[in-house]
């Protein structure tokens, strides 16, 4: 089919395009930098100008069978005022924006929506959390609340609408790993905290994978949690990752001191959550790498 992406660029964009590709999609891109991002990407993708904010023309999605919509500011940073403005508007703004778009164009029949596991909050300790639980009460909860529900105007208006909740993405080119990576290399791993919150993590091709089984399955639709089946305590994380790189990880970064350093951003480490996701697997989807050091041995040592 032929496939529209946002957030090309990013993290996760390249790997999806490429993998787009190589399935016999055709995909074209939305962009703040359309030139820089064709540039990065494979011959034959195509661009049109998307900023998140003004309204998108429906020539931009001409053709489109499935969108992806990947683009949004990036959370790991520390929350001010402002950063928290950007965080909500780049994700509730730019997907009420693109939707807009999407019913206009009169094409589109799959949509797959980034959201992610901080729609369930903090604080739920080691609680299994699934599709079905409700949404929590923090700052990030409110922001994928928001977010899902521009996404679910896309549902409404006939469009096979997924969105994907995506946990702590493991690759050493970016995210948590890549921070983490020169600090446990010298030896001086350590959990955050007293260890016990969970990590819910996905290695990136797994990723990758639910999002184009998620644009290619016409069965599957709402929530999807794009985790791990294995979550693991933080604790048990960094003692993995010592493992793995062969180095000790025994020292702990108090609460207070990541507090210091990131704000309210913070708790997302120290409170973490325990998603399962149930609704992927109950459609077939098969992770290549379920578990943790299977997974750090895969990314760190092949």
């Amino acid at each position: 089919m032929r496939v529209t992406c946002t957030g090309a660029t990013g993290f996760l964009g390249p790997g999806l395009v490429q993998g787009l590709l190589e399935a016999g999609h055709t995909v074209h891109v939305l962009s703040r930098n359309v030139e820089h991002a064709l540039g990065r990407l494979s011959s034959g993708v195509t661009g049109s100008y998307f900023d998140g904010s003004t309204p998108l023309s429906p020539d931009a999605l001409a053709g489109a069978e499935g969108v992806v919509h990947l683009a949004g500011e990036p959370v790991d940073q520390r929350w001010t005022h402002e950063a928290k403005h950007r965080i909500h508007h780049s994700r509730v703004e730019g997907t009420r924006v693109l939707v807009e778009a999407m019913k206009q164009a009169g094409c589109v029949r799959h949509f797959v929506c980034a959201s992610a596991v901080g729609f369930y909050g903090g604080a739920r300790a080691a609680q299994p959390l699934t599709e079905e639980d409700a949404p929590g009460d923090d700052f990030l909860a409110h922001v994928c609340q928001g977010w899902e529900a521009e996404a679910l105007r896309a549902q409404e208006a006939g469009i096979r609408t997924v969105r994907l909740r995506i946990g702590v993405v493991l690759h050493p080119a970016g995210g948590v790993l890549h921070r983490m990576l020169p600090v446990f290399r010298m030896g001086a791993g350590a959990k955050v905290g007293n260890g016990q919150q969970y990590v819910s993590w996905v290695h990136r091709e797994d990723l990758l994978g639910l999002l184009r089984f998620a644009l290619e399955h016409p069965t599957l639709s709402g929530p999807v949690n794009a985790t791990s089946p294995e979550p693991v305590t933080n604790a048990v994380f960094a003692h993995t990752l010592g493992a793995v790189l062969d180095r000790p990880a025994a020292l702990t970064v108090p609460g207070l001191v990541l507090k210091a350093r990131f704000g309210e951003m913070a708790r997302v480490a120290l409170e973490g959550q325990r998603v399962m996701p149930q609704r992927a697997l109950e459609a077939g989807f098969q992770f290549r790498h379920p578990e943790l050091a299977g997974a750090l041995r895969d990314l760190l040592c092949s």
